[in-house]
């Protein structure tokens, strides 16, 4: 004889959890993809300006100063590829999967004005017809909402905001 087991029914709040932690995933990704795009772009800039380095040679006199204008470009697209990698590494640490419930490192904040995502300073980031601002750890805004919850309010270049979501 078979036992009838009770039908186990999610609850809505089932749902909204996994379709946040859904965008959140999606978001990560374009996040992802975005800073890859500027690893490549910084690396392929600092490949150029080593290939002219290349090119003009050796020291032409003592105060070369075209030389050293080359030698500059690298070292300055050197570090700009630097920089990328590193944010590319902090991306990595984020796990998707982890809903947060204040606002701290890899959380998602939906205000009643804006959408966040706590990561690194990727500037806007379109989602599926939403806009999301990835935002740094190190900026105001987010020393601003640090450590808060969803229902409580922040105020930031004189506009107040709440917090209606957090994942």
């Amino acid at each position: 004889m078979i036992k009838d087991s009770p039908e186990i029914i999610p609850d809505t709040a089932t749902f909204m959890r996994e379709d946040n932690l859904h965008i959140k995933e999606k978001l990560i990704a374009r996040c992802r993809e975005t800073q890859q795009k500027c690893v490549d772009s910084a690396k392929s800039a600092m490949n150029e300006a080593q290939l002219a380095l290349n090119e003009y040679g050796a020291n032409k006199d003592r105060y070369d100063s075209f030389r050293d204008q080359l030698m500059g470009r690298r070292e300055m697209f050197a570090a700009q590829y630097q920089k990328a990698l590193t944010d590319m590494n902090v991306l990595e640490r984020i796990n998707p999967k982890n809903s947060k419930e204040t606002v701290e490192f890899g959380a998602i904040v939906v205000s009643d004005t804006s959408k966040f995502i706590i990561a690194i300073s990727a500037g806007k980031i379109e989602l599926d017809g939403s806009i999301f601002y990835a935002i740094s750890p190190a900026v105001p805004l987010y020393k601003a909402m640090e450590g808060l919850k969803s229902g409580e309010c922040f105020e930031f270049n004189g506009r107040k905001q709440t917090i209606k979501e957090l994942y």
